[in-house]
């Protein structure tokens, strides 16, 4: 108890600096990706995506942050096996090793996975450094699963929309007509998935609490709100007959762009909701443990504070404002060729599948699912759509990630050891 007593302070302040760094890392590398596919199929300029990403994830991680953020905090070591002074050391080694790996990762621009690296380090800190049996190994099984089946489920749900794109828009007779028609219903759908989860599962926190059929006609309501606005501006797009000569279905992807505005926002949102648990989960069982005076029994339960969901939400912001411009190009322009159709159908599955595993407290990798989804267009496109080349690297950074998470804990962890105890 003397350790924390003694420290506590100085302990707060270093561990919110590291969560701060991790934070800005989820901002460089992460969110780029997040709105790679907005850039890609040139619905959004960069300064405009970075300005919706900016609003919209500091909402999602700020609203909805809480449900994942536990699971970082509690669900993957033991706090009843881990002194309180080893798991404040090492939840700062945890934050420090991932964020450091972030920052080469987006000094190199690769799109490597925030969630592989935050998990990675922590088991790396409580394995090595503490115990094996520190870590909950029966908790890992549904996070590494989640990994793969993400990916998988993201890259169904986006061939399905595209394959709903292909037939009831672009393979008709009037595209331009039935592309009016039908996309202020997926902008409904849009709206309704995101404002259903954060109702029913993102306000606890922040003092609202609603029934499951309040959560629901709310959601349905702001569906149709989102639904009007888009109409509004759908209406105001007439057909460009010059642009239609030189590629048919001009005029029908102005229409998809407007939907993309819509997808982007809705990508961010979902985006905040997960990762900013990355950076502010470890935080949260930091800053537990030394308000309770090291009594890690007693932090374990506590409540994540909401000032830090809001410290991870303001450093992914400066991240993504000040580095995110790396890697937003990678996933948008080099994996397949990106149209608003095609980017609306790979941020909706991204979103939808976030935003499910964000209400179930599953920490799943943004990166693993939206380039499950762009995938999933390039395989309804066909195989050769696909930049074999770039998707091979892009694994081989993925499978790099953990292990380099988990190193640089182990480093972080001695080095902390050695100065504090």
């Amino acid at each position: 108890m003397s350790f924390i007593a003694e420290y506590g302070f100085v302990l707060l302040v270093l561990a919110c600096a590291f969560g701060f760094f991790m934070a800005w890392g989820v901002g460089a590398n992460d969110v780029a990706n997040a709105m790679g596919t907005s850039v890609g199929s040139r619905a959004l300029t960069i300064k405009q995506a970075i300005v919706v990403a900016m609003i919209f994830e500091f909402c999602g991680a700020y609203l909805a942050g809480g449900e994942v953020t536990e699971t970082i905090k509690n669900g993957i070591v033991d706090a009843e096996v881990i002194s309180p002074d080893l798991m404040v050391l090492g939840m700062m080694s945890a934050l420090l090793a991932a964020g450091t790996w972030l920052l080469i990762a987006t000094m190199k621009g690769w799109p490597v996975s925030t969630t592989h690296s935050i998990i990675g380090a922590v088991i790396g800190f409580a394995a090595v450094g503490v115990s094996t049996d520190a870590v909950h190994w029966d908790a890992i099984g549904p996070i590494v699963a989640s990994w793969v089946v993400t990916p998988m489920l993201s890259g169904i749900v986006a061939f399905g929309l595209f394959m709903s794109v292909q037939k009831l828009i672009i393979n008709t007779d009037d595209p331009f007509l039935n592309a009016k028609r039908f996309v202020p219903l997926y902008m409904f759908l849009t709206g309704f998935m995101v404002a259903l989860m954060t109702v029913t599962k993102g306000l606890k926190h922040v003092g609202l609490t609603l029934s499951s059929g309040q959560g629901i006609l709310m959601a349905f309501a702001i569906g149709v709100l989102v639904m009007l606005v888009g109409i509004g501006l759908l209406s105001r797009i007439k057909v460009d007959v010059e642009a239609d000569r030189t590629f048919h279905y001009a005029s029908v992807e102005k229409v998809f762009a407007v939907l993309m505005i819509f997808t982007a926002c809705s990508m961010a949102f979902a985006h905040g909701a997960n990762d900013v648990a990355n950076a502010v989960g470890p935080l949260a069982a930091v800053v537990g443990v030394i308000q309770s005076g090291g009594a890690a029994e007693i932090a374990a339960k506590s409540a994540v504070p909401g000032w830090v969901l809001l410290l991870g939400a303001v450093g992914i912001v400066i991240g993504l404002a000040t580095y995110g411009y790396k890697v937003i190009a990678t996933i948008g322009k080099e994996i397949t060729e990106l149209t608003p159709s095609r980017g609306f159908a790979a941020e909706l599955a991204t979103a939808t599948t976030v935003v499910g595993a964000s209400a179930i407290g599953l920490p799943v990798s943004t990166t693993h699912t939206l380039v499950g989804a762009v995938l999933g267009i390039g395989i309804a496109r066909g195989i050769g759509a696909l930049n074999l080349g770039v998707v091979g690297s892009i694994f081989m950074s993925w499978l790099i990630t953990l292990p380099a998470g988990a190193f640089l804990a182990i480093v972080f962890f001695t080095i902390l050891k050695a100065i504090f105890v």
